[in-house]
């Protein structure tokens, strides 16, 4: 009895702080045969792995803020050694070995056992969204807003395939995520049985790996292999799907299986060799007009990023994945590149002579025309992922590794020759300065409508750039990119590879979640708030102080604005109004925010904007703020579709006939 409550086992896993109080156990006794007879029967159910335990790796190669550090906490059990329990608790219990604090589940028929488990934890709270989508999207914002695997659960059937679009978002914009589905019982997979979907094939080619559970024993180590294939290598989504009578198998689990990944860790990038390092050294040495190209790859190395920039004076222009890992505020920024990036960003690296490519994949929107993305510019490319290398763009010079260790050794090598080795761009810095001086981020302002550019500014004035936004998808996104300044990583929260609409609500629960004490705002329009707008339930239940600054202009605006520019204004649906009442605002959205208990105005004179979001941050708790600004707003600049930075547009809006 006594040795069931002392019994220990190590959690290696960063998101256990030293100072967190050990839960009480709530089950010590072992297993009696009978009333009659109080003799215990211990059943040690422990398997033995022919697998040795794999050598962890001096420095896992990771894009994210996550590692695994030598230290460990004392872990204290609910159960006894040797004491039987539902294969149910067994999946919670290795969630709290992981250090798991937060998870975001809604409950049905298959996950039912998961959710009675959960019950019984005293660590592990659930954040119940209002749909599964919800959840994942939450979970993704928690994931992004801390750098640590966002969890996820659902039922099976429709409860799983809610999860498609969320498991898609996270492997394109590399997020750790574990997402726990509920199952059908073994003997009626593939009878299409009430609520089966095969989600493990459903979601194969979304996933960064999946894994249907057979044997409640193996649970154990499957859990613990989740959470190192999400957080090493390039992060992404892990499926476990867990059938119902796994679930509810009584088993003795063994904590000590070793992880079965012999092949993956073996490819795990290894630290960049000095003789690379150093031949993008001399790179920049003979280059006149360097330019760095930063992604979502650098916000775990924002540190060596900016004193790389300090000992170079290279300019940055960062991805939309990449904001926040240099200072927007930073005379060196350039701020974004791309479609919609900004003229300085889009000429440096079309007139650079070396481009560094860090943590980037060269998307579409980034590159447009691939013949002529930084055609005059030798490339090196950095990333974490073999695949990304040479894909959409044959670099010069290549290290696949993690660029927080390759900046670590560039910055080193360059520290060490600093007296002897100084970099002179100024003139390069000269004549980027005269292009942001020429071409500025820009609005107009007519009459007393409100410029949604000018909503974002103000709400960066009044925040002084350090509330965590997160954002729905199309011009509100694009907007909040250019105009807000992100001083820090994790401060920006968006879908970008996916470009899911409905993301930016609960990816603000997510990030309230894990960050208590910070400032959330959901910058979005209506169109994308609508797709999850079910998730304000959530956001009062657990009284989360989310601010919702809704830019509502009644049209699916970036779709407006191509219908505009290159459909001669034809509108094919993208009113979202009601064609019978045009002069009114609908759906009211104050009515939603009613409906939930959360205070709501709405403002549409410029005059009284700065005011109305003053009360917004003031206001204790959520709050919804209802921007009505004009549907014929156009983001600006902007570079067509494969188009080059010679077809860039920096003038026009939907006033305007094309």
């Amino acid at each position: 009895m006594a040795a069931a409550a002392t019994s220990i086992a190590i959690s290696a896993n960063p998101r256990v702080s030293p100072s967190s109080k050990p839960f009480i156990p709530r089950f010590t006794s072992p297993l009696f045969h009978s009333p009659s007879d109080p003799t215990p029967v211990f059943r040690c159910l422990r398997i033995s792995s022919s697998l040795p335990a794999p050598k962890a790796p001096k420095a896992v190669a990771t894009a994210t803020s996550t590692t695994f550090p030598a230290t460990a906490e004392t872990f204290v059990p609910r159960f006894g050694p040797d004491e039987p329990r539902k294969g149910a608790d067994v999946l919670v219990e290795a969630l709290e070995r992981q250090g798991v604090r937060h998870v975001f589940a809604y409950p049905g028929g298959a996950s039912m056992e998961i959710h009675q488990a959960l019950t019984r934890s005293n660590t592990i709270k659930n954040v119940l969204p209002r749909h599964e989508q919800g959840g994942v999207f939450a979970a993704e914002g928690y994931a992004r807003a801390s750098g640590l695997p966002g969890v996820c659960i659902a039922t099976s059937g429709p409860g799983a395939t809610n999860l498609v679009s969320g498991l898609a978002d996270a492997l394109l914009d590399s997020i750790p995520m574990i997402a726990i589905t509920g199952q059908v019982p073994r003997r009626m997979i593939g009878t299409d049985a009430f609520q089966e979907t095969p989600i493990v094939e459903v979601s194969r080619s979304i996933t960064k790996h999946n894994y249907l559970v057979l044997d409640v024993e193996d649970i154990p180590r499957i859990v613990k292999e989740a959470f190192y294939l999400a957080s090493s290598g390039r992060p992404g989504p892990v499926l476990i799907d867990l059938p119902k009578d796994i679930q509810q198998q009584l088993v003795v689990p063994n904590w000590d299986q070793p992880m079965r990944l012999p092949g993956y860790i073996s490819r795990l990038p290894k630290p960049p060799v000095s003789a690379h390092l150093e031949q993008i050294i001399r790179l920049i040495s003979e280059s006149k007009k360097p330019v760095l190209y930063v992604g979502g790859g650098c916000l775990n190395s924002s540190e060596e990023l900016r004193r790389f920039v300090e000992l170079t004076g290279i300019p940055v222009a960062s991805t939309l994945m990449g904001l926040g890992s240099f200072p927007c505020t930073d005379g060196l920024s350039l701020h974004m590149l791309g479609m919609h990036g900004t003229v300085y960003a889009n000429y440096a690296v079309d007139k650079s002579d070396l481009l560094l490519a860090f943590g980037v994949r060269f998307d579409d929107r980034v590159t447009g025309k691939l013949e002529a993305f930084a055609s005059r510019a030798k490339i090196v490319h950095i990333d974490i992922d073999s695949a990304e290398i040479g894909k959409n763009k044959q670099p010069h010079v290549s290290i696949c590794g993690d660029v927080k260790l390759a900046l670590e050794g560039i910055n080193k090598l360059l520290e060490a020759r600093e007296m002897e080795q100084r970099y002179d761009f100024s003139a390069w810095r000269e004549e980027l300065n005269e292009q942001k001086a020429n071409y500025p981020l820009s609005f107009k302002t007519f009459g007393d409508a409100i410029p949604p550019q000018y909503a974002i500014q103000v709400l960066d004035e009044l925040t002084d750039g350090n509330a965590i936004v997160s954002t729905g998808v199309g011009q509100h996104q694009m907007w909040a990119a250019q105009f807000y300044k992100y001083r820090r990583p994790r401060q920006w929260l968006t879908s970008g590879g996916l470009g899911a609409m409905g993301f930016g609500l609960p990816a603000a629960i997510g990030a309230a979640v894990a960050n208590p004490n910070a400032t959330v705002v959901d910058i979005d329009g209506d169109g994308s708030f609508m797709m999850n707008v079910q998730e304000l339930a959530t956001i009062r239940v657990e009284n989360l102080p989310v601010k919702i600054l809704l830019l509502n202009n009644q049209h699916l605006g970036m779709v407006v604005q191509w219908e505009d520019r290159f459909y001669k204004a034809n509108r094919a649906h993208t009113y979202l109004g009601d064609p019978s009442r045009e002069s009114e605002i609908f759906p009211d959205m104050l009515k939603f925010a009613e409906a939930c208990g959360i205070p709501a105005a709405r403002v549409t004179k410029k005059a009284d904007l700065k005011a109305a979001i003053k009360k917004m941050l003031a206001t204790p708790g959520p709050y919804l703020l209802d921007v009505i600004v004009p549907h014929q707003e156009h983001v600006l600049p902007m570079i067509p579709s494969g188009g080059a930075f010679k077809d860039i547009i920096v003038e026009g809006d939907g006033r305007t006939a094309y």
